[in-house]
């Protein structure tokens, strides 16, 4: 009798701890008012964008951070995207991948109050796509995907933007050599997240540049 109460405790204890564990929790909704306004304040839509406001979509997921702590998260992506960019995001969860910043304020809010370490994770802004780094300037003169909220980049400082033995992050240059993982660098298991909604992974594109921060719907 004895052992029969102590395996029904023991049962018991797990059931609970099963029903009070943190859950994965996911919303997409429209913009506010409140974040279409910061958005234009910000210069990161503006008139001319290939997307419109009414396009894009709030993403709020739970997720994991470097405290190992669960967090609510924000992205603003496509709206056709979002359904999609949950189901990653829950697999992440799942794996227990650390997120350092992401949401509205760190990424859209005034600039003095943005994160120092700039490892803010996000999806929507409407620029060109950022040249190599092997060939300089600040503009390729074509919209990037990011401009139409299809494009995510996670974890910018542990999965650098690199070419030609060069970062425009001074910061990420430790995270160049992809031979030792550390917390937060991208993984084939993060790879094979995006890659179940069809989206490809900048880190795998040919020749001497690599974005391994970078998620898009086309690869590019």
């Amino acid at each position: 009798m004895i052992r029969i109460a102590v395996i029904t405790a023991v049962i018991s204890a797990l059931s609970q701890q099963v029903q009070t564990a943190p859950q994965f929790h996911s919303t997409i909704g429209p913009l506010p008012s409140s974040v279409r306004t910061e958005l234009k304040n910000g210069h990161y839509w503006h008139k001319g964008c290939p997307v419109s406001l009414s396009d894009l979509r709030v993403l709020t997921v739970t997720h994991r951070g470097f405290d190992k702590h669960n967090h609510g998260g924000q992205l603003i992506v496509n709206k056709n995207a979002a359904p999609r960019l949950a189901a990653v995001f829950h697999r992440l969860y799942q794996l227990h991948f650390p997120i350092r910043h992401m949401s509205i304020k760190s990424m859209y809010g005034p600039r003095s109050h943005q994160p120092k370490d700039g490892d803010v994770t996000g999806s929507f802004e409407c620029r060109d796509a950022v040249p190599s780094p092997c060939t300089g300037g600040r503009s390729t003169g074509h919209w990037s995907n990011h401009a139409y909220g299809l494009a995510v980049d996670l974890n910018p400082r542990e999965n650098p933007y690199v070419g030609c033995g060069m970062s425009r992050d001074p910061t990420a240059q430790s995270y160049r050599n992809r031979s030792r993982h550390r917390p937060g660098m991208v993984t084939s298991a993060v790879i094979s997240a995006f890659g179940s909604i069809g989206w490809g992974w900048g880190g795998a594109w040919a020749g001497d540049t690599k974005d391994y921060m970078h998620f898009s719907f086309n690869g590019h």
